[in-house]
């Protein structure tokens, strides 16, 4: 059963959890599935809740994926659930409500030490993998778009209220002189709409804005779906402003979208990304995170028929998280495999 979590967030409001709260049995918390073990699956010794994204991002299908994976092929039971964006995910783990969770890996830093998302730390959790990189597309129907500079004045969707989405665009319109806001939050240069992948999507198709962010892995559902109904665009960064963002941000990496990624696109697209991680409450068991780390990667080659995302994994791409600490079950994986990482 699909699984709505968290509250909506509003503009600017920034979480007060100094530890995790809630409880957690060490990856034994029950749920509803949304998965089906097979018959000859192992039995579960441990269940563990896996907050993604929404259901037309790539973290909701490749979590989905990953969560039956590991239901059907290990001792440990993964529910898939939809999620609401980095910062709510985060905050599932850091109440009690999910023991895994999707997240961008500049908004786990955030998170960790206590900044520009997050009032004060939240710091029980820990790494379970880097997985891939997440794109900074910026998506049009309007053919006259054909840099950042041209979204002034114009209708755009900067992600939900509050999420990495949303920090992802201030950065990128603030490079173009486009991030101005005002003593409300509110930007000065764009008309900004506070919308999810899906609901961006949808507004792009009834004419409702001009563009909108989406932060997630290309192919993005959402993205997919528009340009079959209509012609989308992505809108590329040039190389001036991709370094200055590099050079403010340690978060950020230049990115390209081959042609072809999306119907009608022709033309290689360049953007920066940030990491998709894999994060994990700090009581879940050892044994229940390498088994699902060994799952994941192991396995990868063989699932790429099952998502695309398996072909871009890597044990090294993901034994790279500096700014977070690793679960003790994923640093006993890696070390097996030959990568060191830093634990609590």
């Amino acid at each position: 059963m699909k699984k709505f979590l968290s509250l909506i967030l509003a503009l600017g409001m920034v979480a007060s959890l100094a530890a995790c709260g809630g409880s957690s049995s060490s990856g034994d918390a029950s749920s509803d599935s949304s998965t089906d073990s097979s018959a000859s699956a192992p039995a579960a010794s441990a269940k563990l809740r896996f907050v993604t994204g929404g259901e037309s991002g790539t973290y909701y299908a490749f979590g989905s994926v990953i969560a039956q994976h590991a239901t059907n092929n290990t001792n440990v039971a993964v529910t898939g659930l939809v999620g609401n964006g980095s910062k709510s995910n985060v905050e599932e783990l850091a109440d009690g409500n999910a023991e895994l969770a999707f997240c961008q890996s500049d908004v786990m830093a955030y998170a960790y030490n206590g900044t520009n998302l997050f009032e004060q730390p939240i710091d029980c959790f820990s790494t379970v993998a880097a997985l891939y990189m997440e794109d900074v597309q910026i998506v049009t129907t309007d053919p006259s778009i054909k840099t950042v500079a041209d979204l002034a004045g114009k209708n755009v969707s900067v992600g939900a209220a509050g999420s990495g989405v949303y920090f992802n665009a201030v950065d990128i319109l603030s490079a173009y002189g486009l991030g101005d806001l005002d003593a409300e939050g509110k930007f000065t240069k764009i008309n900004a709409t506070y919308q999810s992948f899906g609901d961006s999507a949808d507004s792009l198709k009834d004419g409702k804005i001009d563009a909108a962010f989406i932060v997630a892995g290309a192919p993005t559902t959402a993205i997919t779906d528009l340009s079959t109904t209509k012609t989308a665009y992505l809108v590329s960064l040039d190389d001036e402003h991709i370094d200055d963002l590099l050079a403010a941000s340690p978060y950020y990496t230049k990115h390209v979208i081959p042609a072809g990624t999306y119907n009608g696109q022709e033309e290689d697209v360049t953007t920066v990304a940030v990491g998709a991680v894999i994060l994990a409450r700090d009581d879940v068991s050892e044994d229940a995170i390498y088994a699902l780390t060994a799952d994941i990667f192991d396995n990868a080659a063989d699932l790429v028929s099952s998502h695309a995302k398996y072909g871009e994994l890597s044990t090294e791409f993901g034994a790279s998280i500096t700014s977070v600490p690793y679960h003790p079950g994923a640093a006993k994986y890696f070390a097996e495999k030959g990568f060191d990482v830093a634990t609590k």
